[in-house]
């Protein structure tokens, strides 16, 4: 093991988080599950004293913080159920066959085991969601792994706010000591993560600080899993049938999308395919009518915001459907409104430099493309990976019964394969936090793309497998056992079913 070259304090904290892994990987289901109770609880207890501090720090509205960390608390006690249903474990049993089709088979049973202690670099823009105790907290201690939270610069009273009542939660339950513990500054995140007793990473944020970090883990003398979630554009493909049917509807929805929370969402839809000539960019103008000005998160993300804009609009051909801006303050914040511009497939194919880079902001892209443009062909030529892809269609068309069923299930498929989310008729802002969703995409909308940080599969970020052959069943893990003490799904291959490679399942 390479010696460690962290500061006294980080080495505290490292060393800590090291010594606490046995210990909390060994913990029992029910007690890992009340552990993450807890700190939902304890997190929605202290909703009104860190609402307060994250809307000084942030600019967020308190109505849309107040339900970020009711989203935060359900994607704890969504974790602590599914530690208690076991199924993430994958428990996999092949009893010993000595006439097994390939030759005598041994006893072999398979499931996942804790990574050991792991960085997470939280979010500037869900100071509560993807932050201290947000989802990948979550699904760290989850899988039994102890966590080092890296708080961002943008709200640091509120990352130590919410690390205090965290830790306070920790020691009601007895956690073991260690598990849970936050640090600041860029430099003292980068070290840790250099760290060899650190086993992965997890980030939210922009591609260039997310390739650093994937890069850094990648080429330590021991590579490690680094779970970056990056930038995103969200490509939308409105059908000229449905406009037609519900023009105002989407425009309303589109504007929504797109203002809210000033456009500083990973999800939020930066460019949106239409008809050439279509009734939308009329709809979007009388949807928009008096908006109001929103708060940047930092100066900062301001000023990047103001010049990623200054370039779309100089660009040849763009046009503003909607002129928008940025006001400055007397302390250097930024107040955007929406803004919104138009542009020929054409100029946008001729421009695609300038244009296609995400917009971190309240902006988006209409892209006018003429009658029988092949849609989707239109992926592949101007985006790699992105979180999620929409589109809409109308009654009609939903019903896949219409002429052009054979273009929209094209436009279908080439999204699956560039996009983790593909959705129908609603805007990609909004994720619900549920057991099926994907949050994640190809680069660069994430840095792993087999991996989702949002849902209860994102446990399996945290987790590796392991094969126990010929085991005694003294040395089993519990999750294995024959008597299944936990309870547990297990796949089960008995001998004698040599011939359908069936298997059974108890639990």
């Amino acid at each position: 093991m390479t010696e460690s070259t962290l500061t006294p304090e980080l080495e505290a904290v490292v060393a800590g988080a090291a010594a606490a892994a046995p210990a909390y990987a060994a913990l029992a289901p029910a007690e890992r599950a009340r552990i993450l109770v807890a700190l939902g609880d304890a997190l929605e207890a202290a909703k009104p004293r860190l609402v307060e501090i994250a809307m000084r720090e942030t600019g967020l509205t308190e109505a849309r913080l107040n339900g970020e960390v009711t989203r935060t608390a359900v994607q704890l006690r969504l974790f602590s159920e599914t530690v208690m249903d076991g199924s993430y474990l994958d428990a996999r049993i092949d009893y010993a066959d000595p006439e097994f089709v390939l030759g005598p088979r041994p006893d072999i049973r398979r499931t996942h085991v804790p990574l050991g202690p792991i960085i997470n670099f939280s979010a500037s823009n869900f100071p509560f969601a993807f932050s201290v105790l947000g989802g990948d907290t979550a699904s760290i201690l989850a899988a039994g792994c102890p966590v080092i939270v890296k708080a961002h610069s943008g709200h640091p009273e509120l990352s130590d706010a919410t690390a205090d009542v965290a830790r306070e939660a920790l020691q009601s339950v007895g956690a073991p000591e260690g598990v849970f513990n936050l640090i600041h500054g860029r430099e003292a995140g980068v070290a840790v993560l250099k760290d060899p007793r650190i086993k992965a990473g997890s980030f939210t944020g922009s591609i260039g600080i997310g390739r650093l970090l994937t890069d850094i883990a990648a080429a330590r003398p021991t590579p490690i899993p680094f779970y970056g979630e990056l930038g995103s554009v969200n490509p939308v493909f409105i059908t000229a049938a449905a406009i037609a049917e519900r023009a105002d509807e989407i425009a309303s929805g589109l504007i929504t999308s797109v203002a809210g929370s000033a456009g500083q969402l990973c999800t939020k839809p930066g460019f949106i395919f239409i008809p050439a000539g279509s009734a939308l960019p009329a709809a979007v103008i009388a949807a928009a009518n008096e908006l109001p000005e929103h708060r940047l998160l930092d100066p900062r993300i301001a000023q990047s915001f103001n010049e990623r804009r200054d370039t779309i609009l100089a660009t040849a051909g763009v046009s503003a459907v909607i002129p928008g801006g940025v006001r400055f303050d007397e302390d250097g914040h930024g107040w955007a409104s929406p803004t919104v511009v138009s542009v020929s497939l054409e100029d946008f194919r001729a421009g695609h430099q300038e244009l296609v880079e995400e917009a971190f902001g309240p902006l988006t892209i209409l892209v006018e493309t003429p009658e029988g443009t092949d849609l989707a062909a239109l992926m592949p030529e101007f985006y790699e990976g992105n979180l999620s892809g929409t589109i809409h269609v109308s009654a009609d068309e939903a019903s896949g019964t219409t002429a052009n069923v054979g273009e929209l299930r094209a436009l279908v498929t080439a999204l699956a394969k560039q996009v983790g989310r593909v959705l129908f008729n609603g805007w990609s802002t909004g994720v619900a936090v549920t057991p099926a969703q994907q949050h994640g995409g190809p680069w660069p909308a994430t840095s792993n793309d087999a991996s989702t940080s949002v849902g209860t599969s994102a446990i399996k970020r945290f987790l590796r497998p392991v094969a126990f052959q010929n085991t005694p069943a003294a040395f089993l893990p519990e999750a294995l056992r024959d008597d299944n003490p936990l309870g547990l799904p297990q796949a089960i291959s008995p001998a004698g079913q040599s011939g359908d490679w069936g298997s059974q399942y108890r639990g």
